[in-house]
């Protein structure tokens, strides 16, 4: 299983964001993913983005005007069959092409706006890490299917997202579920 991670903000990060640790949330996101079944070669990036950028994002893919907190791409469809693999050009000489149980399974973006998060945190999970947290997990439970469209769906995404926090993160410093 891979993680990647790539703080995308164009500038020094203000005092109240402090410099995002990637092996920190590495570990949580590899650890939610394992929690949740998700097993072998399997790939998940992990952007963090400006207010600019994730206002673009949320517009562009939500409608929504200004910036959120964080937004989830799965990868979604049918697997396609490869030509010159990985980029789908053509085979090339000499080579076999993979099966599509050799082909990592790609599961999509996680992307969080740090500076929503920070000022979203007194009133939310806590402290700007809590925060982070809570985004990450909320963000991969997405990718994996989970939604919150209903109140059924809201109940068990919030109870998945509590024993996951629970478990490999520890107690947030709020209550994010409570309001």
């Amino acid at each position: 299983m891979t993680v990647f991670v790539a703080d995308e903000r164009g500038e020094p990060p203000a005092p109240d964001q402090p410099s995002i640790d990637a092996a920190r949330w590495i570990a949580l996101a590899e650890q939610v993913l394992a929690a949740e079944g998700v097993r072998g070669d399997a790939e998940l990036s992990l952007l963090f983005v400006d207010e600019e950028a994730m206002a673009r994002l949320n517009e562009q893919f939500m409608g929504a005007t200004g910036p959120t907190d964080v937004l989830a791409f799965p990868i979604d469809g049918e697997q396609i069959e490869p030509g010159r693999w990985p980029d789908g050009g053509t085979e090339g000489p000499e080579r076999i092409p993979p099966s599509a149980d050799e082909l990592p399974l790609l599961l999509g973006d996680v992307v969080i706006c740090p500076a929503v998060a920070a000022r979203n945190a007194p009133e939310h999970a806590g402290s700007f890490e809590d925060e982070l947290a809570l985004l990450l997990v909320h963000g991969v439970l997405h990718l994996l299917g989970h939604d919150h469209a209903t109140d059924e769906e809201r109940a068990a995404m919030q109870a998945r997202e509590r024993a996951l926090l629970t478990q490999f993160y520890g107690p947030l410093g709020g209550d994010p579920w409570g309001r």
